[in-house]
């Protein structure tokens, strides 16, 4: 299986992905701790069904030291007892950002539960992470992106 095309051997294309790629690198210096981007990074593709997101992130974090029952948790995050609140926080406003076509939007509620666990800057980070994951997700699936090749810190 191959992808539809190369997004970095299309001149426009490689300009949008490596804009995009920046900013998400960006968010390294961020104080949103790095195991909350990473589930929020899972949750949405998983939401969006984006393998090749699902195979990188779930690998990074495996090999950051992640906990692989987490992992496999993640998308019943409601009834795993191992996220903490401000994960759960996070998980919450991933899924609601993810899923603005199903209506509704992102709630107060949502929003005022993150906000209780996460400064302005953190929130600034989580709702930057949440919408570059979408914009890879989206362009992956588009593509048809392969997944299961990936390598931990391959684009690094």
């Amino acid at each position: 299986m191959s992808a539809r095309m190369n997004m970095f051997t299309s001149p426009i294309a490689g300009k949008v992905w490596k804009h995009i790629i920046a900013a998400g690198k960006a968010l390294e210096s961020s104080t949103l701790p790095a195991a909350t981007q990473e589930l929020v990074k899972i949750r949405a593709s998983q939401i969006n069904g984006c393998g090749f997101c699902l195979d990188m992130h779930t690998k990074d974090a495996l090999a950051a030291g992640e906990d692989s029952v987490r992992l496999h948790l993640v998308a019943a995050w409601r009834e795993a007892t191992v996220f903490t609140d401000a994960e759960r926080a996070a998980l919450e406003l991933a899924e609601q950002g993810t899923r603005l076509a199903d209506g509704g939007g992102v709630s107060d509620e949502a929003w005022a539960n993150a906000a209780k666990h996460y400064d302005e800057e953190q929130l600034a980070a989580l709702v930057a992470a949440i919408a570059i994951i979408n914009a890879f997700n989206r362009g992956n699936a588009i593509i048809q992106q392969p997944a299961g090749d990936y390598q931990p810190g391959q684009f690094a």
